[in-house]
């Protein structure tokens, strides 16, 4: 271990870190607001790099189906829970909006994709396409449930998460692919090299995170986030919609992750569950914060980032038995050190 390859791990300590980053602060908003424990957050992030390849490449994604299916029947099930509360059959507005919404995208999308485009398009079509399916799931999966057990929710996540899999498979296959970056410079920093992806990357996270700490202080949506996190019944007694909450915290985890997928697919060549790895990595982030802090997420992302970086080089075989490991100890820390208190 010299200087220079310890600047050489660090650089890419942080840059993982950064993605790490964005997925713990995902899971930590998830659960505060719904409880959830969304284990699927990873397939946000290959979905949303395969369909990036898959227009770069001139191919018409296969989430079109996704989003399609998914804006039908979100508007099936929104549609039952409507004729089942009112007794006759009622179209929510908002739903005919998603389907329709829908097939303008699709639409969109299968035109273009042949033509190649360019990345500026590319990127925008895909978070239209991908950011769409986080209030879909919600709705389709986690709503008619949201009153029911942490293990119950937790479960139905698992399940939602191996469906997700088993869909991108059928869907992408079981080839990799891989995006262009989305700038090819480089610059010498000292004795390393810095690619501007890499400094994309950190300098993506930094803007999400303060775009999402205004949201959270300045607007009224994030204050109502806020107060759900705090307490649902309070927050319904006060006018604030825990369905609408959900839906919204989930609309900001798949677009969290999007961006993770962008960012991060011409980093690396990305299968169809590849996702998961990453979102486990976000998860033990999220565990050093107690699902409940941010900032302490975040410093668990850069724990995490170096912790993975430096034993790829001393141990490279047990790189990830070593990160996943961390999570036992803080696990331990923690059932010693908090209250312990029955709660239903």
């Amino acid at each position: 271990m010299t200087f220079d390859i310890a600047l050489f791990l660090a650089q890419d300590g942080i840059v993982n870190a950064a993605i790490y980053a964005l997925i713990a602060l995902a899971l930590v908003l998830v659960f505060q607001v719904t409880r959830i424990l969304f284990v699927p957050q990873g397939e946000f992030i290959s979905y949303g790099a395969l369909t990036l390849a898959a227009l770069e490449a001139g191919q018409v994604p296969a989430t079109i189906w996704i989003l399609l299916g998914g804006a039908v029947a979100s508007a099936v099930m929104n549609t039952a829970r409507e004729r089942a509360r009112l007794g006759r059959l009622r179209i929510p507005a908002g739903q005919i909006a998603l389907v329709a919404y829908a097939l303008v995208v699709v639409a969109l999308v299968t035109w273009l994709a042949p033509l190649k485009p360019s990345m500026w398009i590319a990127i925008p079509l895909t978070l239209a396409l991908i950011v769409p399916l986080g209030p879909i799931l919600y709705t389709t999966v986690f709503e008619g449930i949201a009153r029911a057990s942490n293990l119950t929710l937790l479960i139905a996540a698992v399940a939602l998460h191996y469906a997700l899999v088993g869909i991108g498979l059928l869907l992408f296959g079981a080839e990799g692919a891989r995006a262009a970056p989305l700038s090819d410079a480089a610059f010498v920093l000292g004795p390393i090299l810095i690619t501007a992806q890499s400094v994309l990357v950190v300098l993506a996270t930094a803007a999400i995170m303060v775009l999402l700490y205004v949201f959270f202080s300045r607007s009224i949506e994030g204050k109502a986030l806020r107060a759900t996190a705090i307490s649902r019944e309070g927050a319904k007694l006060v006018g604030i919609r825990p369905v609408h909450a959900g839906r919204l915290s989930f609309l900001f985890a798949s677009a969290i992750g999007t961006v993770s997928g962008v960012l991060v697919a011409s980093l690396t060549t990305f299968y169809y569950d590849s996702g998961f790895i990453v979102g486990l990595k976000g998860f033990v982030a999220a565990i050093i914060g107690g699902l409940a802090s941010y900032p302490l997420a975040v410093a668990g992302a850069l724990i995490v980032g170096f912790l993975e970086s430096f034993s790829s080089f001393w141990l490279s075989s047990f790189k990830e038995v070593i990160v996943f490991a961390l999570i036992i100890p803080v696990l331990l820390w923690r059932s010693l050190r908090a209250p312990h208190t029955e709660r239903e």
